[in-house]
């Protein structure tokens, strides 16, 4: 955590930081268009742990599994095996959904492959938008939980070998990356 002001979002140092208020870092960072893989990343695996629980649940677990999985950083949780996710299973404070954590694992291996052959995770993402973040109007009751593009995305990062990203799932992580906008 950086030193002299008071992080309120998800960020791109914050490997270490073990101690933060997930779902209140997740709430000011939610809509943030963002270029990072890290912080990619870390709003994937609270899509992939929100489903069938509250987002402020899944966002709960960040700062647990940065602690139990290497900081989220994408090379290490990619060659996590089968040793480490049984001791996740059994890490006291980490969800133990094992699909879930399955799941985290498979997608950052996914990503590292989509970093090779794309340049970055966000190039992949924000090619679907020509760079520029996806307007979408905005109903004044509920947010929306689907749309066009959070079903082709779903459909070709499945092409690309991730799991737990269905179109529900995707559309909101494009929401929270501000891939998508509501007006």
């Amino acid at each position: 955590m950086a030193t002299g002001w008071q992080r309120t979002m998800i960020s791109p140092t914050d490997f270490d930081d073990f101690t933060s208020a997930g779902p209140a870092d997740y709430d000011a960072y939610f809509g943030t268009p963002t270029h990072d893989d890290h912080v990619l990343f870390e709003l994937l695996v609270v899509g992939i742990l929100q489903v069938g629980l509250s987002w402020q649940a899944a966002a709960s677990q960040l700062p647990k599994l940065r602690q139990h999985m290497a900081g989220l950083r994408l090379e290490q949780v990619a060659g996590f095996d089968e040793p480490d996710w049984e001791r996740l299973m059994q890490t006291p404070g980490v969800m133990h959904n094992g699909r879930k954590l399955r799941a985290i694992i498979t997608d950052a291996r996914a990503i590292i492959q989509l970093q090779r052959e794309y340049g970055s995770f966000s190039a992949y993402l924000w090619a679907f938008v020509d760079a520029t973040p996806l307007l979408m109007p905005a109903p004044d009751d509920e947010l929306p939980t689907q749309s066009p593009l959070g079903a082709r995305v779903a459909k070709d990062l499945h092409r690309h070998g991730f799991t737990f990203v269905g179109p529900v799932v995707t559309h909101m992580f494009l929401l929270a990356a501000g891939i998508i906008k509501l007006n």
